[in-house]
This record gives structure tokens, sequence and C-alpha cells, in this order.
């Protein structure tokens, strides 16, 4: 069997509409990703919760006791409030919220840094495949909305990214030195500028390499939403070796456009690295 080139040239239109197809699901992937990891993380760094029996139990009969109240109330709204104009029903309600919010503000954070954890737990503790399946067919079976296959995989590749940045986040911080914080607390100033200011800059100097190491992973992870069909880089590499069967010269283009991408991601957070050194 040879070699041709031409094989290539003919189907380097569909490879490349399938690489854009993959940047964009990577990039907006990465984005909502970052977001989530970086509260996460801090939320995780600052407020100590630990994860044992007897805060899961409290949390689930917590979850248990809301959900309960939700659907009293949506009882109490369909029965004796049914004559209620909508609005005002709705602005009740809002306002039972904020007030359970404001009575229990000082556990909010307690709660914020639980559910951070599970979440980390959870996602890290399950392969993305099963992940973006679940989004994709289990969750419209669940709620009743029907999702695209892109937004599922931007989504799953969200979630996914985020509970490792989170890790990443918290490894950065807890690294600093402690006395940058307490010299920020001594000068009076808030944890957002303490956070902004003198302990994020030298977190963010010591995540870069890790960061970029989850950058390229998400990229290569983006090739198993193949799943679900959606038209990334893989998944137009094998619709064209079924029509063609020229599967050496169509892998091949596939890997080497993966190596470009992944070679441009490294190069950049290498510069990035560089730039920002302290020397």
């Amino acid at each position: 069997m040879t070699f041709e080139w031409s094989a290539i040239w003919d189907a380097l239109p569909s490879l490349l509409e399938g690489a854009k197809m993959t940047i964009q699901i990577t990039l907006l992937g990465l984005i909502g990703g970052t977001i989530i990891g970086f509260l996460s993380g801090v939320v995780t760094t600052y407020v100590k919760v630990l994860v044992t029996w007897k805060t899961t139990f409290i949390a689930i009969v917590s979850v248990a006791v809301i959900v309960a109240i939700i659907q009293l109330a949506s009882w109490i709204g369909a029965t004796f409030l049914a004559g209620v104009p909508d609005w005002t029903w709705h602005v009740l309600q809002a306002a039972i919220v904020l007030a359970v919010l404001w009575r229990f503000a000082k556990y909010i954070p307690v709660a914020l840094s639980f559910l951070a954890q599970v979440y980390i737990l959870v996602i890290r503790g399950t392969p993305i495949v099963v992940q973006v399946m679940f989004i994709y067919f289990a969750l419209p079976l669940i709620s009743g909305w029907r999702i695209d296959a892109l937004l599922a995989a931007i989504f799953t590749l969200v979630i996914n990214s985020g509970a490792y940045i989170a890790e990443i986040v918290r490894g950065a911080l807890l690294s600093v030195p402690k006395g940058l914080k307490e010299a920020g607390q001594a000068m009076g100033l808030p944890f957002y500028k303490i956070l902004a200011y003198i302990v994020g800059p030298v977190a963010l100097r010591r995540m870069i390499p890790a960061m970029g190491n989850q950058c390229i992973i998400s990229l290569k992870d983006s090739s198993l939403f193949i799943v679900i069909g959606v038209a990334e880089l893989t998944r137009q590499g094998q619709e064209i070796i079924a029509s063609n069967f020229r599967s050496v010269e169509i892998w091949g283009a596939v890997a080497v456009i993966y190596l470009i991408l992944t070679g441009f991601i490294a190069l950049t957070l290498k510069f990035i690295e560089h730039r920002t050194q302290i020397v």
C-alpha cells in the first residue's frame, strides 16, 4: 500500500473544519472551567470543611429539607394561593429565599466549600466519557430538556477541567508562604485585595506549568466527544476514512494537527512562564 499525499490534500478542508470545532470546544470549556476551578479552589483553600460521614449526612438532610420546603411551597401555591397573581407569588418566593439566605448567611461559605469538595471528588473520580454520556443521554430524561451535542461537549469539558483546575489553584495557593497573607491582614487589607495583589500573583506564577498541562489534556480529551457525534477533529477523520479507506494518511494528518495545536499551547505557556519569571 503506497502513501498518497493527495488523500491528505483532499481531506484537509474537512480536517481543518474539525480542528476549528476542537479549538472552539476546548477554548470555551477551559474558560468556563477556569472560572469554576478558581472559585472552587479559593473556597476549598480558605474555608476548611472536612468531608466526613457526619458532614455528608448533614448535607443530605439539609437538601432533603430544602426539597420538602420547595414542594410544600409549590403545593400551597397550587391550592390555597391559586387565585393570587403569578407576580405576587414569585415575589413571595424571592422574599423567602432572601430571608433564608440572610438568616443562614454565615453558613454559606461552609456549604459552598463542602459542595466544591464533593464536586471535585465526583468529577475526578469518573471518566470524562461517562460524564458526557450522562449529560447528553441521561440528563434530558431527568430534566426533560434536550441538550445539543456541541453544548453537551462544552459543558462536560467545563465541569471536568474545572475540577482539576480547582486542585491546581488550591495547590498553588497553599504553596504561597502564610507570611504574605498575614502581612496583608496586618496592613488592614480586605481578603479580595490580599488575594488579588499579594497572594494571587505569586500563586499564578506557580500554577502556570500545571495549567499548561491541563490545557493540553483538555484539548486531547475533546476527541472523546466522538461518542456523541460532535464533528470535532477525530470525528471528521473517522468519517473521511469511512469514505476513502486511507487510514494511514488520514490518521497521520489528524495526529500532526493535534501535535501542532498542543505544541502551540506548550510554547505559549513557556513564553508566559518566561515573561512572568522572577529573577
